[in-house]
């Protein structure tokens, strides 16, 4: 079972080449999936990555630029003739309602399953998705249109129980889940034995900032301040500055110097421009500001 996986479908930018697809990403989550954007190409990538449609419920959509949710009609309309039977949650700006709702009249009437548009707000921080396992944050970022990123915060686990400390001083089945939680246990006798003695401490929850296309934006740094993993645009390089700066985007240097003003543990770029043939400059620019910076490719899974 996965932990905390996170799996690169797409990093190209706007234009789809030979070396890459447009952007697309799915978290696994101990085998449940969440997807950020769907550019084209998507499914076809889950397929090849093995990846089982099934569970999937939940997508995340940072803008409507095509290359971030030209995928979507296609997966809706594979899920529907997969049978799918459970609802798909699509969380995205407002501007998704004048996208999909004529695709899914025209095309998708009679799906076996719903598809619930969660409409979010992407200039505010603020909580998007919540389930047992995991709290999804938007972040709001800096581009053309309406633009926000996502935080995932995996929710801490229970502490693990000693069992034969459990057993050595015949705690109640009862009381188990209360210790797990925190309590500690006062025997009949009344000595009371500490919590630390009956535990041993849960692996720290994770945390994974997913920051789609956006200008070079310093606000950002409070919501990812060490995040396990940030995934950061960088479409250009620094001899493109110029252009970056025209088109809302960020060169690889600046996404390092997001990350190391953040103190995240690691840094993860894509959305490259298709004018490079190769992307290895641009990692060596970020390793510049941030050693060791992690290149997205299709195909690629990181584990948290």
């Amino acid at each position: 079972m996965a932990d905390f996986d996170i799996h690169i479908l797409g990093c190209g930018s706007a234009l789809p080449t030979t070396q890459h697809l447009t952007t697309s990403q799915i978290i696994n989550l101990r085998d449940k999936l969440y997807m950020m954007d769907c550019g084209e190409g998507t499914q076809v990538q889950m397929r090849k990555m093995r990846i089982k449609f099934s569970r999937l419920n939940h997508i995340f959509t940072s803008h409507l630029h095509g290359d971030h949710c030209f995928g979507l009609p296609g997966l809706i309309s594979t899920f529907g003739m997969l049978g799918r039977t459970a609802t798909l949650h699509i969380h995205a700006p407002k501007e998704i309602e004048d996208y999909l709702l004529p695709i899914l009249k025209l095309f998708n009437q009679y799906l076996p399953y719903k598809v619930h548009l969660n409409i979010i707000d992407p200039t505010q921080h603020a909580l998007v998705m919540e389930n047992r396992s995991l709290e999804v944050y938007s972040i709001p970022l800096h581009h053309r249109i309406p633009t926000c990123g996502f935080l995932f915060k995996e929710k801490q686990k229970e502490d693990h129980l000693v069992k034969e400390m459990a057993d050595f001083y015949q705690i109640p089945t009862k009381l188990l889940q209360g210790i797990k939680q925190g309590e500690d246990f006062i025997t009949p006798e009344g000595e009371i034995i500490p919590n630390s003695r009956l535990t041993r401490p849960a692996v720290p929850a994770k945390k994974y900032a997913y920051c789609s296309d956006t200008a070079y934006y310093p606000p950002i740094i409070p919501i990812i301040k060490e995040v396990d993993l940030l995934y950061h645009e960088a479409t250009f390089a620094e001899c493109d500055a110029v252009r970056a700066k025209k088109t809302y985007h960020t060169t690889a240097k600046q996404a390092a110097e997001i990350a190391r003003s953040a103190q995240v543990k690691k840094l993860l770029i894509g959305h490259f421009s298709a004018r490079y043939e190769d992307d290895q400059p641009l990692k060596e620019e970020a390793d510049t500001i941030y050693p060791d910076t992690i290149l997205a490719k299709e195909g690629l899974t990181l584990s948290l």
